[in-house]
């Protein structure tokens, strides 16, 4: 969440910054709250600064042999109602402190000050492309005729299992998919330097809230319960590896910590009635490999590019046409005060598609999940920042890597880098492989 102290500080710079991202920000609610939070805090401490003395006061009367019982009687009967004053209080102070958090939960984070400044997705500024767009003296057929073609997926028994936006691949597909997730997972852990996580798919409520799919997206998660337990499925692996080092102090010498993992996601897809039902690029359930940083302030723009660097890697060896977008205020994700966005060609739809995204996202996550590192120097704490980024979702790498390596007899050439993951070196036209 952001610092709600620091924008109180300057309501109008921050009124302003939100409503880059299409938020209006009310910062008079907050103050009042805050204002009243405050005032609790300073009634509670008088009272308990005055139940230690009269406390005090009852010790030295007992110890005090004179006859001094009815000032000693007066006395807790003082002390009893200053209790009384100090629950009701912090009975107050509770509400006022949930009904600030669910207020402060909402908001989202405030852009970094070189965002550009846009809309939406049209306002994005392009960083640069990498390689050539591939030529064909055909027609390109797109994933879907070429899975149906091939025969290594079919939609229809996915869509008679689950339903919309559900997928099975089959034969060549699946071991394509497979040789993505070997080599992905390869790249990260032993060439980038990621520590591999096996993490739990369904998460609790306070997980969620921690990296800010909670209380805002509520309706787009898919959640699950068995009596009084109640889990949510993770929309990403950036909910589960951020919230490892929830409520915890880590020290300063161990940063950056870099975390990967492979993970199924399960989003709604709300929003996106009638776009790309079919096929492998908007699913209810994908793969994708997710790296997570943890890392000191003054590090975390450093951090970044390395991210997005070896989420470039991914798309580099397998030899993907691409461009790297930065993504304008209004097109940020709510967590996040600065994005790349990656987006692969796809030659049947003459266009770019999102494939990763690789975010900063300052203190938001860090103080939504209480997650603080202790400087060796002097021993202050402060909350570290986070940042993610996709290295990559299988499915999407499928779809690409069919399309951009079509060929006209309808077979499907390997990317060399896979090669020894898939143990050929083409998908022929009837399914079978050489």
């Amino acid at each position: 969440m952001i610092n709600y102290k620091h924008a109180l500080s300057n309501p109008e710079k921050t009124v302003q910054q939100l409503l880059q991202r299409g938020f209006t920000f009310d910062p008079d609610k907050l103050s009042s709250l805050d204002h009243q939070r405050s005032e609790l805090i300073q009634k509670i401490e008088l009272l308990r600064k005055e139940r230690n003395e009269g406390s005090e006061e009852i010790g030295r009367i007992n110890n005090d042999k004179s006859n001094n019982e009815a000032t000693r009687n007066k006395l807790i009967s003082r002390m009893q109602e200053i209790g009384s004053s100090i629950k009701e209080f912090e009975t107050e102070l509770s509400n006022i402190e949930d009904q600030l958090q669910l207020k402060l939960q909402v908001i989202p984070n405030i852009p970094a000050e070189n965002a550009p400044i846009g809309k939406d997705d049209t306002d994005n500024e392009l960083i640069h492309t990498w390689g050539e767009k591939p030529i064909f003296d055909f027609i390109p057929k797109s994933h879907v005729e070429l899975g149906e073609a091939t025969g290594i997926t079919d939609f229809q028994r996915a869509t008679k299992i689950a339903g919309a936006r559900f997928s099975l691949l089959k034969g060549a597909g699946a071991r394509l998919e497979q040789a993505c997730r070997n080599f992905m997972f390869d790249l990260a852990v032993t060439e980038n330097g990621y520590i591999p996580m096996s993490v739990p798919y369904m998460v609790n409520q306070k997980t969620m809230t921690g990296t800010g799919q909670l209380p805002k997206f509520q309706e787009e998660l898919f959640s699950t319960s068995l009596g009084d337990r109640e889990y949510y499925l993770i929309p990403t692996g950036e909910v589960p590896v951020t919230n490892i080092h929830a409520e915890e102090i880590l020290l300063e010498s161990i940063l950056p910590i870099k975390y990967c993992s492979i993970t199924p996601c399960f989003r709604s897809e709300a929003g996106s009635a009638g776009r790309d039902v079919k096929g492998l690029i908007r699913q209810h359930q994908f793969e994708k490999l997710e790296m997570v940083c943890f890392t000191k302030p003054d590090d975390s723009w450093n951090q970044l590019e390395k991210l997005r660097e070896h989420a470039e890697k991914v798309l580099q060896r397998l030899g993907l046409h691409y461009r790297v977008v930065a993504l304008c205020t209004g097109d940020l994700p709510f967590a996040s005060m600065y994005t790349y966005d990656l987006e692969v060609w796809l030659p049947s739809q003459n266009t770019y598609r999102e494939i990763s995204s690789c975010s900063n996202c300052g203190s938001f996550q860090a103080r939504r999940a209480n997650i603080r590192f202790k400087n060796k120097t002097t021993n202050q704490k402060s909350f570290v920042h986070t940042l993610n980024g996709s290295g990559m979702p299988l499915g999407r790498t499928v779809v690409a890597i069919m399309e951009q390596y079509q060929r006209a007899d309808g077979s499907i050439l390997i990317p060399e880098v896979l090669q020894h993951y898939t143990g050929f070196e083409r998908i022929l036209p009837n399914g079978n492989v050489q």
